[in-house]
C-alpha cells in the first residue's frame, strides 16, 4: 500500500526519533517469513525493548541522516527489517540472532554501532555484549577483588598464629 506524503513524513520522523536515541541497529533481510513469524518477531521485540520496523529504504535513509547510523544509508537495498536497541546495545543483536536460529529466512545483513557499519556476521558479536546489569556486576566484581585480597592479606598473619597455636596444642595432647 502506497503512503502519501504526510504518512511518509510521519514514518521518517518516528524513525529519526528512535535512531537519535538508539544504541545499535541491526538490519535484516526478512523475505520469505510468514505473517505469523513476523508477528512473533514483533512480540519478542516488544519484550526485549527493541524498536522493530519494516520501512522503505529511502525513508530509513532520510531518517538516519545526521545520526550515528548514517553510515548504513548507502547499503540499504532490498526488503529489510530494522531493529533498533533502545536500552541495551546487544538487545537487537540477540533478538535477530535467536529468531534466525528457528527461522532461516531471517538473515542479518548490516550491524551498526558507535557510528560504524559492520557486516551481518557481526550480529554474534553484538549479541554477546553484556546487558547493563551484567556489566554492572562485572564492574563490581573488578572493583571488589582488590579489597578482598587486601583483607585476606591482613587476616593471614592472625590465621597463621592461630594454626600454629592449634598445632602446638595438638602435639602436646598426643603424648598424654
Amino acid at each position: 500500500m502506497a503512503l502519501n506524503l504526510e504518512q511518509k513524513k510521519e514514518v521518517v520522523a518516528e524513525l529519526a526519533n528512535v535512531a537519535a536515541s538508539a544504541h545499535s541497529l541491526v538490519v535484516a533481510e526478512y523475505a520469505g517469513l510468514t505473517v505469523e513469524q513476523l508477528t512473533e518477531l514483533r512480540k519478542k521485540a516488544r519484550q526485549a525493548n527493541v524498536f522493530l520496523k519494516v520501512a522503505k529504504n529511502t525513508l530509513v535513509g532520510r531518517a538516519v541522516a545526521g545520526t550515528e547510523f548514517e553510515c548504513v544509508k548507502d547499503a540499504l537495498t532490498g526488503p529489510m527489517i530494522y531493529a533498533f536497541s533502545k536500552e541495551d546495545p546487544g538487545a537487537a543483536g540477540r533478538l535477530i540472532k535467536d529468531f534466525s536460529k528457528a527461522n532461516d529466512k531471517l538473515k542479518a545483513k548490516i550491524v551498526a554501532i558507535g557510528g560504524q557499519m559492520y557486516p551481518g556476521t557481526h550480529v554474534d558479536v553484538l549479541a554477546s555484549l553484556p546487558t547493563r546489569d551484567q556489566a554492572l556486576a562485572m564492574l563490581l566484581g573488578v572493583m571488589k577483588a582488590p579489597i578482598e585480597k587486601f583483607v585476606r592479606t591482613l587476616i593471614e598473619p592472625a590465621a597463621m598464629v592461630t594454626r600454629a597455636v592449634a598445632a602446638v596444642r595438638d602435639q602436646k595432647k598426643e603424648p598424654a
